[in-house]
């Protein structure tokens, strides 16, 4: 079942705090959007309101759907200013940069960086 969104949501890695009445659990967001994340490292049961904090600065939600290690926050307000906000403005055109690059058929940088191997090693 495909679900329509009316947010496109980003890939990112943003480590936060996610904090109920009773209690305080690290974790990270691992995709976002104005209207809600997906955070791993941590579950909470669906409707559970919590608060995920992320440098000092609030943002809270209402957690919609929740795995073993991994949950779905949706934010009661969308993200209008703030550091998450401008977090997922860096990876959007992050990503839509590279994007400009693949159309016109040049190759990112990071795609031509000598192939080694894992570590120390060498090929």
């Amino acid at each position: 079942m495909q679900i329509i969104r009316s947010r496109e949501r980003i890939i990112v890695d943003i480590p936060i705090v996610i904090t109920t009445v009773l209690d305080c659990m690290e974790g990270a967001i691992v995709d976002l959007s104005e209207g809600g994340a997906q955070v791993v490292g941590c579950s909470l049961p669906p409707k559970t309101q919590c608060q995920l904090d992320m440098d000092g600065h609030i943002v809270f939600g209402t957690v919609r759907w929740s795995e073993i290690d991994r949950m779905g926050i949706r934010f009661p307000y969308e993200l209008h200013d703030g550091p998450l906000l401008e977090r997922l403005e860096m990876a959007r055109a992050a990503m839509r940069a590279a994007a400009g690059f693949q159309s016109r058929g040049v190759r990112p940088l990071l795609a031509t960086a000598p192939q080694g191997g894992f570590g120390r090693r060498s090929a």
